[in-house]
């Protein structure tokens, strides 16, 4: 047999099966930056089955290019003991660490794939899955299909709970508000837009922008919850710039609310199956 026939069979099979494995998993992540990132690798550890879609090529989000093209980037020095478990190089400059942009993002890819992640590149979640009035799951299609703006229909990813990390469009929020099925994201009228979110997030503010991607980090309506800068931007909270530690614990976060939720599911079921 040829080479060639054989290198294409291996990619073929090898990426179907990966696929077929994330058809139905706990959690489905659009958006593979930073919080997505730490959120997958905390679950995926935990032996949940965690798929992360993401548009472009190059997964990692603003890691990559730290602060104007100057690719290092800042965390808080309390976040030394994460950086360190993932033997990740970094600076001490006082309360901050100075971190190679490159390294952060490849250790980070390499950790949660590592611990099981599934990762798609080149994919565009275009739409939400709906049970029960519940968000179950993503709709996928490649992305050159929807910047041609092909007409070739999507597949259904079905997940126990979906997140919206994709930054600050904040896409999964907005494919609800538009339907008017979320009418208001930060519980208020003050500072939306016509469609019911916060159109974008407010000027410069690093040391409050840090805090409120924290804070912001929830889950908005049954089902899907919101991280990093997709929820500053629903939230209406001040950007950060090139500073990474909200990111890192927004994901952290979210991690450790779904993990909660998925206990109390597993409960639940569980008492079903002894009645």
């Amino acid at each position: 047999m040829k080479k060639d026939l054989i290198i294409s069979r291996l990619i073929v099979e090898s990426f179907f099966e990966k696929l077929n494995k994330a058809l139905e998993v706990d959690v489905a992540i659009a958006g593979c930056g930073p919080s997505a990132l730490a959120l997958s690798l905390e679950l995926s550890e935990k032996g949940y089955k965690v798929a992360i879609f993401e548009a472009k090529n190059e997964p990692g989000g603003g890691i990559w290019g730290g602060g104007m093209m100057f690719n290092e980037l800042v965390l808080e020095r309390e976040l030394k003991g994460y950086v360190e478990e993932l033997g990740i190089n970094c600076k001490e400059f006082g309360e901050f660490l100075v971190v190679d942009s490159v390294h952060f993002a490849s250790a980070l890819l390499y950790h949660t794939t590592k611990a099981g992640t599934l990762v798609f590149n080149n994919v565009f979640v275009e739409d939400l899955v709906m049970y029960d009035k519940r968000v179950s799951g993503v709709v996928i299609n490649w992305m050159p299909t929807i910047r041609e703006r092909l007409h070739v229909d999507p597949i259904s990813v079905i997940a126990k709970f979906t997140v919206d990390g994709t930054g600050h469009p904040a896409n999964l929020v907005r494919l609800l508000s538009k339907r008017g099925i979320l009418v208001s994201v930060s519980g208020s009228t003050e500072n939306l837009c016509s469609c019911g979110t916060v159109e974008y997030e407010f000027p410069m503010d690093a040391e409050n922008g840090e805090k409120f991607v924290v804070e912001g980090t929830r889950e908005i309506y049954p089902g899907l919850y919101v991280m990093g800068m997709a929820a500053v931007s629903v939230g209406g909270g001040p950007r950060m710039g090139p500073i990474f530690g909200g990111m890192i614990l927004s994901g952290l976060k979210a991690a450790e609310l779904i993990e909660e939720s998925l206990r109390r599911e597993a409960v639940k079921i569980d008492k079903e199956m002894k009645i």
